[in-house]
């Protein structure tokens, strides 16, 4: 039996997952290049491959899901960062999704732009100067 903390921390991580496949849903399909990132940011967060197949097959159509703290929504944008890039072509539908987004989480729009330099062609900054960028980014860019 699964407790009440160990439901809501699998939403939580479901709930990133369905995040990241709005993000790969958004130009009308979803590249092979993206769903193999979907199944490998799912075993980051813990989960099986079924767990993540289940959410990749469903019909639902998913919304960004905001999340709770700074933290978390600068983690969820990583990963949106790292999908935007997945399949090699930057596509303007994607880059407004997660300009949306950001909006939704309380930051300027400008903040897309500022990462997209950051993972230059898709390479992800080192984990220290992600904890830097994510300071950067809270001073920049939030509007609350």
């Amino acid at each position: 039996m699964i407790g009440f903390f160990e439901h809501q921390y699998l939403s939580y991580k479901k709930n990133h997952i369905k995040n990241l496949l709005a993000l790969a849903k958004v130009d009308g399909h979803m590249h092979e290049a993206e769903e193999a990132l979907l199944y490998k940011i799912g075993k980051r967060y813990g989960l099986k491959d079924r767990q993540v197949k289940e959410l990749v097959d469903s019909d639902e159509k998913y919304q960004i899901n905001v999340p709770d703290n700074h933290n978390d929504r600068m983690n969820l944008l990583y990963d949106l960062i790292l999908m935007v890039y997945a399949d090699d072509v930057v596509d303007q539908h994607e880059v407004s999704f997660c300009e949306d987004a950001v909006e939704q989480f309380g930051m300027r729009r400008e903040l897309v732009t500022w990462l997209l330099e950051e993972f230059h062609k898709g390479t992800p900054p080192p984990v220290d100067e992600w904890e830097e960028i994510k300071r950067e980014a809270q001073a920049k860019f939030a509007t609350k």
